[in-house]
């Protein structure tokens, strides 16, 4: 029996034991808007229950198996003010409408969990956080989570390869391994799923999308250095009984995503979601006869279930399975080359699973216990180097909530297991190198925090985590958070200072070491990474007439200890990687606007300014692929009698340091500045139908512009012509004038040109 059947058994068993009956009724109505019309799509929900429903597209709804008694009904719609009202159902059917009054500073008042790991209004929040809802990345949509958050500012999706196009998440110009990614509270994507495992998540599913930006390590533990990116799914209960987003683009892509909500007996609700990607074409605008994006097949398939108990306890259970098979490479490479050094290719098979789940104790006290699992099998070569890696990764999380008076106190207790194999010199024991020596590492922890409300406008949080590790030993991590609102709650100041910690592995989280064509060499054992950071956050609220302005201004400093550096520049032929000598600093300041009109255009839009450096030796050296100013935006305008929207949305980047392989290196040590910029018009159809079209990158902008060429030696992947100095650098010869090496690492934007793109939605509720 596979180890994954094992896991999932216990599973099976356990939701195919649920089946009861009791005495229930229904409520139905419509959901319409003050200022007319019907609003489809709006959450209905019975928190107590944990029961909910949506409207349909002429605002229907009915919410079902209602057990009979005094319940407390809440709706919600974007764009308008929550509505909460008693309902009494004592029999088979309540008719209740409702009538939402717009707000137009909705946004503010949306329920956020991971600053403080419980649910509360982000504008309640002593910890910022920026919510982005399912609709905000309807405006472009993407095949990936990854691509997803191109357009959130102070966040970029960055490309790591040329060839296979794989690429971490930079928050506030921090490299990936330091922006932990978790979905619904659970850190599943970490480790090698760091670069491989930020594709296949089905939109479908993504209520929202939480993001925190500066260190979360008191609450979250290592890898959440950075900021940390909370995907939230949607629960089963509110979930449309039916939804599908396919689309299509010019290139030859192809995506799907799928979502069901079935009923199991009257007390267990499940949903089940499928993405499936497809590209399948060639294409080489640049002329370096390699593919400029990377081929890929891909299937991903989720299912989550929720649970009724007594007392309205939670318990839920979700797993995922992602298949991908991707390549790049020469344009006549075929599967029969793979691993050779005759074609060069880029080959990467992918199988993952992951389980986790929320469990409710029955007991007086709010204890939950929370646990995820996930297995990682990767079978990988570029060009005539193998990377095979196993990785098992096992966590369990018990909490305790507790309020005593002004004191909101949460404990927790956390365990984290990782088993990792793979056939490089990190898995090679220590006195016979070639005798294999898979790593498990052990990371028990304990965290506390105290949410003090001093009074109506002044709250306190005060939290604290120590961590053990089985390699590094005790890691301790405070944090400081104060929140000061003005009696109207249109002015907001944050303030929060706490610490970071990070234990690295090279090469499950940096592409570069894998790709083979620079040697990895580590001077000393590499020492955790700690970080202090400062944060001050303003938002403020502005109304004139019926227009609502709110702005979020951030400033951000973050200081390294101990930082891991990838060192490109010493040597062209080698990455070596090393803890600074000194120190590295992140600062800079950010802006978020958002404009909302009343006859239905929204404005969004942001800007980062920062400075990201290391000083050593007295040299202050800016770090590699990391732009001083970013900006994006996201407008849209809806005409509503024709149910017609026009989403124009796109990013501004400054110029980045870029690595270059020699003195005589042609191609720009700096990128030029840089945008990419998407329009779509939407159109509903009605009975939950809508139909959608755009352009992409319309300034048919890639990065090989103004270079004469992208990928070092594209003519002689293998190096077969280069001849090394005695010192083994590359030679200046009339086959090779630059003295460069075979290097795909010249990368800071996706190579995909402009391309058309339609698709349709539905969605039936029930």
């Amino acid at each position: 029996m596979s180890r994954s059947t094992i896991v999932f058994l216990p599973v099976f068993l356990i939701l195919t034991c649920f089946s009861v009956s009791a005495q229930t009724g229904a409520i139905t109505g419509s959901i319409s808007g003050s200022n007319g019309g019907h609003l489809g799509a709006a959450t209905i929900t019975i928190p107590k229950l944990q029961k909910g429903a949506a409207s349909d597209s002429t605002g229907k709804f009915r919410l079902e198996q209602v057990p009979y008694g005094n319940w407390e009904m809440e709706v919600s719609f974007l764009g308008y003010r929550p509505y909460k009202k008693n309902v009494i159902v004592d029999k088979n059917e309540i008719i209740h409408d409702v009538v939402l009054t717009r707000a137009i500073d909705n946004s503010l008042n949306e329920v956020v969990v991971s600053g403080t790991m419980k649910e509360m209004s982000k504008l309640e929040s002593p910890v910022p956080v920026e919510v982005y809802t399912a609709r905000f990345f309807k405006s472009n949509p993407v095949p990936s989570f990854f691509d997803a958050l191109q357009t959130v500012n102070g966040v970029r999706p960055q490309l790591n390869c040329n060839i296979c196009n794989t690429g971490d998440i930079h928050i506030n110009g921090l490299e990936g391994p330091y922006t932990m990614v978790l979905i619904d509270g659970m850190p599943i994507v970490s480790g090698l799923s760091s670069v491989y495992g930020l594709s296949g998540i089905p939109q479908a599913l993504v209520e929202r999308i939480e993001i925190v930006k500066g260190p979360a390590s008191t609450l979250y533990g290592s890898e959440a250095v950075g900021g940390l990116i909370n995907i939230i799914t949607k629960k089963p209960g509110s979930a449309p009984l039916v939804s599908a987003d396919v689309f299509g683009t010019t290139w030859g892509e192809v995506n799907a995503d799928l979502a069901i909500k079935t009923n199991v007996g009257n007390k267990a609700l499940a949903l089940w979601g499928v993405n499936y990607f497809n590209y399948q074409n060639r294409v080489d605008n640049n002329n370096d006869n390699f593919t400029d994006v990377t081929l890929q097949n891909r299937v991903s398939v989720f299912n989550k279930w929720n649970f009724e108990r007594k007392e309205n306890r939670e318990f839920s259970l979700a797993g995922r399975y992602i298949y991908e098979d991707r390549w790049g490479g020469e344009m006549n490479w075929a599967r029969k080359y793979r691993g050779g050094d005759e074609v060069y290719g880029e080959s990467i098979y992918t199988n993952r699973w992951e389980l986790f789940g929320t469990y409710q104790l029955p007991v007086k006290e709010k204890i939950m216990f929370q646990l995820s699992a996930n297995g990682h099998d990767q079978n990988s070569v570029y060009g005539n180097t193998s990377y095979m890696a196993d990785q098992y990764i096992g966590f369990g999380q018990l909490t305790w909530f507790k309020t005593a008076g002004r004191h909101d106190l949460l404990t927790g207790l956390t365990y984290r297991y990782t088993y990792y194999d793979d056939n490089t010199p990190a898995t090679a024991d220590a006195v016979d190198i070639d005798k294999n020596k898979p790593a498990n590492t052990n990371l028990p922890g304990l965290f506390v925090q105290d949410e003090i409300a001093l009074n109506a406008q002044n709250k306190l949080l005060l939290g604290l985590r120590y961590d053990h590790s089985s390699i590094h030993g005790s890691i301790v991590t405070p944090r400081i958070n104060y929140k000061w609102n003005s009696a109207n709650k249109n002015n907001i100041l944050r303030v929060s200072a706490g610490n970071g910690y990070r234990v690295a592995n090279v090469f499950t989280e940096d592409h570069a070491a894998l790709t083979g064509a620079r040697e990895v060499v580590f001077i000393n054992d590499l020492k955790p990474e700690t970080s202090w950071n400062g944060n001050i956050n303003f938002v403020k609220k502005l109304y004139a007439g019926n227009t609502f302005i709110g702005l979020d201004a951030t400033a951000f400093y973050t200081y390294f200890t101990n930082k891991i550096i990838a060192n490109y520049d010493t040597d062209p032929n080698k990455i070596i990687y090393d803890n600074l000598n000194g120190h590295a600093v992140s600062q800079g300041i950010s802006l978020n606007i958002d404009v909302l009109f009343p006859a239905g255009l929204k404005i969004l839009a942001g800007a980062t300014a920062m400075d990201v450096y290391r000083k050593e030796g007295g040299r202050k050296i800016q770090q590699l692929f990391t732009e001083k100013f970013t900006g994006v935006w996201n407008i849209g305008y809806t005409f509503r009698s024709i149910g017609l929207t026009i989403d124009y949305t796109g990013n501004l980047y400054g110029p980045m340091r870029l690595p270059l392989l020699s003195e005589a290196d042609p191609r720009k040590d700096w990128s030029p500045w840089w945008s990419l910029q998407n329009i779509q018009v939407t159109k509903k159809l009605g009975h939950g139908f809508e139909v959608y079209a755009g352009i992409k990158n319309l300034l048919n902008w890639t990065p090989n512009k103004g270079n004469p060429f992208i990928i070092a030696r594209a003519n002689d992947p293998f190096d077969k012509n280069v001849q090394f100095d005695a010192s083994g650098q590359a030679m200046v010869t009339p086959g090779n004038p630059y003295g460069l090496t075979f290097d795909p690492s010249y990368v800071y934007g996706p190579n995909q040109g402009i391309r058309g793109f339609i698709g349709a939605r539905y969605q039936l509720f029930k």
